[in-house]
């Protein structure tokens, strides 16, 4: 007869390879927001160097024209940059979500397999000792 904790393992172990796929996705996911943060500080530092040298002199209005509106689309790419941070962010709270349910669920398996062969222990423990009482029992005095 197979022994409650050995029927147990294989859903165990598939926690267990849950869990660390989820927390492989959670670095992932890490990387992808610290990425698209990085992008974000770049773009704010090309709007930084082209509004301080709007001021420069000598350009035509025709160059001063066309820097204020690629100036204007590094804003509207800080804005989408923005937005994908704000996105990457909710992805990352839910991988983070993910990871903590694989885990809890992981360790609640592993308690329970514990538990059982604590339980399976103590009654190897009970039946050998009832054996070694028993033979005990049937065992001539020694006179």
């Amino acid at each position: 007869m197979n022994k409650r904790a050995d029927r147990l393992q294989p859903a165990a172990d598939q926690a267990r390879q849950r869990s660390e796929d989820a927390v492989l996705r959670l670095a992932e996911q890490q990387q992808r927001l610290a990425r698209a943060e990085r992008q974000l500080a770049e773009l704010r530092g090309y709007r930084q160097e082209y509004a301080n040298a709007a001021g420069v002199g000598g350009l035509t209005a025709s160059a001063l024209i066309n820097r204020q509106q690629f100036v204007e689309r590094i804003d509207r790419a800080i804005a989408q940059q923005t937005l994908e941070i704000e996105r990457q962010h909710r992805l990352l709270e839910q991988a983070r979500a993910q990871w903590r349910d694989a885990h809890a669920r992981e360790a609640a398996l592993d308690n329970v397999i514990d538990r059982y062969r604590e339980q399976e222990r103590k009654a190897e423990e009970r039946h050998e000792q009832n054996q070694i009482d028993e033979r005990m029992q049937h065992r001539r005095p020694v006179r």
